[in-house]
């Protein structure tokens, strides 16, 4: 199967997560991804990680998780050789993505506006935590604070709590994805060519769509609800007699299905549950009510059954769990490398979620070893041996 990003090149000038997660997506598309590292050092990513020893080696678990696919080819940005060497590449490709703070690519001599006199077709998407222009145009942006600054933790947490991250690094996630589908989209442009600004602020408050409208249109601010759904009841999460178990009975016909099958028809009669308003007013009760079932069997009992009633239910699975699910293991989500340089044994990734014409998409090629592709693509590029070895001796990669 030809991949719909077949024949494309691009340049991943980027770090850590939401620049790596976005050139992940358009690798696993099919784009030929050169991932452009500091020599030495390389991506941070690199050195971090739940495994010392693979960051000590370079190749750290954050590094492994999005640059499958990938090459990587050291490139000084702050040499004369190694910027005049990066504008022949950018003048090779058709993207290029960079993560950056606002301005530190033009300091540098290889802004867009550089880039585009030799490559007028380019599509540069520059990810930053708060956008190319505003008052916090400037500020560091990681993803906890754009977590906080987003609305996204004034809503996640209980009631009665203070306001909790998201147990993931969400907004460098969404963040990425938003820029891998603008780039995508701006791939499919004529004339081809132009600027994407992603800011990783903005691209989570578009994902936090219901929350904002709430506000903007109902002039209600969301409050942190805990594990409980601000649009329905009984929608959320139940206690069982084992393990944890999501409930969504959020139309009048799933309400009426989960009363009857828990034996509990009765709490229709009361003029509390009796309108989904009243039962939303009333949800905590209603939830200690149905416990006293649902407290009396495990949750994959409870689980099979409701799903057979058309009833929306689901146990709370670990990350271990899920990922030996059969939903997720015979789907071919997971890629598998059985050998990575510097890496003791397999590796296996997530990929990207989506399947085309009924295949799982996957790369190649492991995550490179720092600047493991750089003689390759650099002669590819027409560069002799002899000029590949000079600017490794300069200092320039």
């Amino acid at each position: 199967m030809t991949k719909p990003l077949s024949g494309i090149r691009v340049l991943d000038v980027t770090n850590v997560l939401a620049g790596p997660f976005c050139c992940h997506q358009l690798a696993h598309m099919g784009a030929e991804v050169i991932k452009i590292e500091t020599p030495e050092r390389g991506d941070l990513a690199r050195r971090l990680g739940a495994d010392p020893a693979l960051s000590e080696h370079a190749m750290g678990v954050s590094f492994l998780a999005q640059n499958a696919g990938k090459h990587s080819v050291t490139v000084n940005l702050k040499h004369p050789d190694g910027k005049a060497l990066f504008r022949r590449l950018a003048k090779s490709a058709d993207v290029l993505v960079e993560n950056f703070r606002p301005g530190v690519m033009d300091r540098l001599g290889v802004g867009y506006e550089t880039l585009k006199e030799d490559r007028p077709e380019l599509v540069y998407c520059a990810i930053t935590g708060f956008g190319q222009d505003g008052p916090w145009k400037d500020r560091p942006a990681y993803d906890q604070i754009v977590q906080g600054m987003s609305g996204a933790m004034e809503t996640t947490g209980q009631p009665e709590g203070g306001p909790q991250r998201i147990g993931y690094p969400v907004a460098d996630t969404v963040g990425g994805m938003t820029a891998a589908f603008a780039v995508a989209a701006a791939l499919n442009a004529r004339p081809r060519g132009g600027y994407i600004d992603v800011s990783m602020l903005e691209s989570v408050l578009a994902t936090m769509g219901w929350a904002v409208s709430n506000h903007l249109i109902a002039g209600v601010a969301p409050a942190r609800m805990g594990n409980e759904n601000p649009t329905s009841a009984p929608s959320g999460l139940f206690r069982t007699a084992a393990g944890d178990l999501n409930i969504a009975a959020n139309k009048e016909e799933q309400w009426v299905a989960l009363t009857d099958h828990l034996g509990l028809p009765h709490l229709r009669d009361d003029p509390d549950y009796a309108t989904r308003e009243n039962r939303k007013a009333n949800r905590v009760a209603l939830k200690k009510a149905l416990e006293t079932v649902l407290t009396t069997r495990a949750a994959d009992d409870w689980e099979a059954e409701l799903n057979a009633l058309g009833i929306p239910a689901g146990a709370v699975l670990t990350v271990p769990q899920v990922l030996k699910a059969p939903q997720v293991a015979e789907r071919g989500f997971l890629e598998t490398f059985d050998s990575v340089p510097g890496v003791p044994g397999p590796v296996t990734v997530a990929s990207t979620g989506i399947k085309l014409d009924g295949a799982p998409l996957h790369v190649a090629t492991p995550p490179p070893a720092l600047g493991a592709d750089t003689d390759h693509v650099l002669r590819e590029l027409g560069l002799s041996s002899q000029e590949v070895h000079a600017l490794r001796k300069s200092g320039a990669i």
